[in-house]
């Protein structure tokens, strides 16, 4: 191997270690900033000699200079993570330098020295009672999932009789205690009107649950009606064959046996009756479960395994990603335990295939956008225009986010600018973890404006119920607008006096420490995500361990250094100028490309005539468009910046929300808001009903996903709505449902996608922020968002009738 003058013997590799082909791409697989370091200037100029350029995605790379003897503390001021000091200036018109990058306190690279016995036994302790207490969960579900098979539907398909005949469906098992059916046939969806003709009836189908008594020769004595009746609309009759069929799902609970005819009877039988008053017969698809889920249990257990998740999540017991693996493992085990396991088809079709798809192109664009160098120059044109004053340009950033989450969709939105921010603050050596809160949140409110900005409001405006009650997108975001500004105003001075103190946007060490603590993190991460099994990996994974040695020594050096001034305004933003030029500009104007076409179609998405393509299928061929573009061949190095401990973390959530539903969680929210609402008197239903359904959207959104809570709501909200004794008007309650739920998300990290989004890019960057430190900040905020949303929803729809 050749040796590189600019490093110390203990970052490059082993001499007599050949740099191989493998090796070569194990190297190109690292982010770019590691590449360029000169601890691997080795594999560096071993790929230059075999391939020509350094890497096909660059036109040109900076050198790294050394200077005038000072070997280390020079080399290291020119490494590409090392910052230059700029002049910040605070509220008070004070110059403090600062100097580096943040990273959340990682007291594990901090303290190597010796720990207390009694504290280091402690903590020996609880990591065993961690094991212990995962082990116990990871028997439970192992157990239920293996002492229990698929549930599977028997369908059987019926015809029920014309003119009120009954069809009677016979039950195998005549001693039951509550029984599940599912049905399909041509049922009227709610959203749909509610009569053709006004004065034609609606068709009704009729279902109860009949238990029958037999003597000792078969003959029947007695028959007696076991369940309530289940009233189901059917469409009119010369609609049915052109309806598409409708599955309709009811648990009937059962009344006991009568003690007086089962002493006379031999046997007892239960049946379902069909009775139908459509003129024709009416086709049905049913399946019969015999053991549906106890839902007052199911809610139990629901709440149970929510709760142990957000234990694992706030107190960092396990990985984020981790610990919604566990929970909804275990969820999918404890419908197993009650003889409702779903099977893998219908465990792979609650996934949202369509939000996992949108988050992976548009990772792809900016992975491969990032490497033009747009965002370090978008960061320092953002310095000069602030002339290096804080608030100023977090008030730009957070406007900008929420005016361009209005029209595209917020996860896309915080994908496009999370990279800018983190750049933007080690430019102006500001701790990136809260100004990227402020963003996020910034980024929800401003999705709640249009039906488009965040998927409860796109569920909400393509409800074709809803749309036809005069609610489009101009409707729409016209109620919304006033709502988001005065949120907006009202989340703008709690942030100020969250962040009064300059200093908490500041790093708490000197800069230069929190640059290296940094700088070790991210070079642990990449030597992590190398394994062992191959020579090649192992060689560059112990020259990434070199350098993380070299730098926790370097560490110790800066604790005691003294910090020298930093050059002036004028000098730091030329210095920046000329060090974060574009790079590449062949490829971004490729970039742009796809980004315009990708953000064409999202445009485009709002109008109903020509939503032709999801928000996924058009990330998906923005990301193809561009890598056909860029005339990408390695396809590792792209694929290894996608963030996919997020992808898995979001479909483990999707399948963890759908089983809490199956236990009957969301039904049960839904349930108990309807209940309030129609326990008050009229003349104040309209303000209740506001409230309710604003502060339990809101709430519930925050601890759980907003997108099957919203399906459960928009239900509910209609239901209130066609109900002729409430006398309600839609409207206000669609407000307050779209307000409620968009804004709920910014109670806590995993409240709302573009949250989550927001942290996995972050903690790729190296900077991690924690459940409980999003919530010290976002959950005031939703609070006073509500608040705020509630005077505004009472005075224009209560007061003033706006609707």
């Amino acid at each position: 191997m050749a040796y590189n003058p600019n490093n110390s013997a203990d970052d490059t590799a082993y001499e007599d270690d050949e740099v191989t082909e493998g090796a070569l791409q194990v190297w190109r697989t690292l982010p770019e900033r590691i590449r360029q370091d000169p601890s691997l200037a080795s594999f560096r100029q071993e790929h230059e000699r075999l391939h020509g350029d350094v890497d096909q995605l660059h036109a040109e790379e900076s050198e790294v200079r050394v200077q005038n003897g000072h070997h280390e503390e020079t080399a290291l001021a020119n490494q590409p993570f090392t910052q230059i000091g700029i002049n910040v200036t605070n509220e008070a018109g004070q110059v403090r330098v600062l100097d580096g990058r943040d990273l959340e306190n990682n007291n594990d690279d901090q303290h190597e020295e010796a720990e207390p016995h009694a504290k280091s036994l402690i903590r020996k302790y609880l990591i065993w009672f961690k094991i212990a207490v995962l082990l116990v969960v990871w028997c439970v579900f192992t157990a239920f999932l293996m002492s229990n098979n698929e549930h599977v539907d028997q369908l059987s398909l019926i015809s029920v009789p014309r003119n009120s005949s009954p069809r009677v469906f016979p039950i195998a098992t005549a001693s039951l205690q509550r029984i599940g059916l599912g049905l399909r046939g041509p049922f009227r969806l709610q959203e749909n009107e509610l009569t053709i003709n006004a004065s034609v009836p609606l068709p009704l189908l009729q279902v109860q649950v009949m238990r029958s008594y037999f003597d000792g020769e078969g003959m029947e004595i007695y028959i007696e009606n076991a369940s309530q009746v289940w009233q189901l609309d059917v469409v009119y009759p010369d609609l049915i064959d052109a309806t598409r069929d409708t599955k309709k799902q009811r648990t009937f609970e059962l009344s006991p046996t009568d003690p007086l005819w089962l002493a006379q009877a031999n046997r007892t039988e239960l049946s379902f009756e069909f009775t139908s008053s459509i003129e024709g017969e009416l086709p049905l698809q049913l399946n019969v479960d015999e053991s549906p889920i106890y839902k007052r249990d199911g809610v139990i257990y629901a709440a149970a395994v929510l709760c142990g998740l957000y234990v694992m999540i706030i107190w960092e017991i396990v990985n984020r990603t981790f610990a919604a693996i566990i929970a909804s493992t275990l969820s999918v085990g404890i419908l197993a335990a009650l003889n409702s396991r779903p099977s893998m088809a219908t465990i792979m079709g609650w996934i949202d295939v369509e939000t996992l798809l949108l988050l992976f192109g548009m990772m792809i664009l900016v992975a491969i956008l990032s490497e033009t160098g747009v965002f370090d120059y978008l960061a320092v044109y953002a310095y000069k225009i602030t002339n290096g004053h804080v608030w100023p340009l977090i008030n730009c950033l957070c406007l900008f986010t929420a005016v361009l989450s209005s029209f595209l969709d917020n996860v896309t939105t915080v994908l496009l600018m999370t990279p800018v921010t983190i750049r933007l603050c080690e430019v102006m050596c500001l701790n990136p973890v809260p100004i990227l809160m402020c963003m996020v949140i910034y980024s929800n409110i401003g999705g709640a404006l249009t039906p488009v900005g965040d998927p409860p409001n796109v569920i909400i405006a393509s409800n074709s119920y809803i749309s036809k009650n005069g609610v489009n997108f101009a409707v729409f975001t016209l109620h919304m607008l006033p709502g988001v500004l005065l949120v907006m105003v009202q989340t703008y001075i709690q942030l100020r006096f969250k962040f009064r103190n300059i200093s908490d946007l500041q790093f708490k060490d000197s800069p230069e420490v929190e640059e290296l603590r940094h700088e070790i993190h991210v070079w642990k991460r990449a030597a992590a995500s190398l394994s062992a099994y191959s020579k090649d990996e192992e060689l560059v994974r112990q020259t990434l361990m070199k350098k993380v040695n070299r730098l926790k020594r370097s560490l110790k050096k800066r604790m005691t250094a003294v910090i020298e001034p930093a050059p002036n305004y004028q000098q730091t933003l030329a210095n920046l100028q000329a060090k974060y030029p574009i790079r590449n500009k062949p490829l971004l104007i490729k970039c742009s490309a796809a980004l315009l076409f990708v953000i064409s179609l999202f445009f485009l998405h709002s109008v109903p005539e020509l939503q032709r393509l999801s928000l996924g299928w058009t990330a998906l061929l923005g990301a193809i468009f561009l890598i056909i573009l860029a005339d990408i061949e390695d396809m590792e190095a792209i694929l290894a910046r996608v963030e996919w401990s997020t992808l898995l973390f979001f479909a483990a959530l999707f399948i963890l929300m759908e089983a809490l539903t199956e236990l009957g969680l969301i039904e049960w929210i839904g349930n108990m808001t309807e209940g309030i609402i129609l326990g008050v008197g009229e003349d104040r239903r309209l303000m209740v009903a506001i409230l309710i359904i604003l502060w339990v959207s809101a709430v519930a959104s925050a601890f759980v996903d907003n997108i099957p809570l919203t399906t459960m709501m928009v239900k509910i909200t209609i239901s209130l709505a066609q109900n002729s004794t409430l006398n309600l008007p839609l409207q206000p309650l669609v407000w307050a449902l779209a307000l409620g739920a968009c804004l709920g998300g910014n109670g806590t990290l995993i409240g709302a996608s573009a949250n989550v989004v927001c942290a996995g890019v972050a903690e790729q960057h190296g900077y991690k922020f924690t459940f409980l430190q999003f919530f010290k900040v976002g959950f005031p905020i939703m609070i006073g968002s509500i608040i705020v949303t509630t005077g505004y929803l009472l005075v224009s729809h209560s007061l003033f009738a706006w609707h």
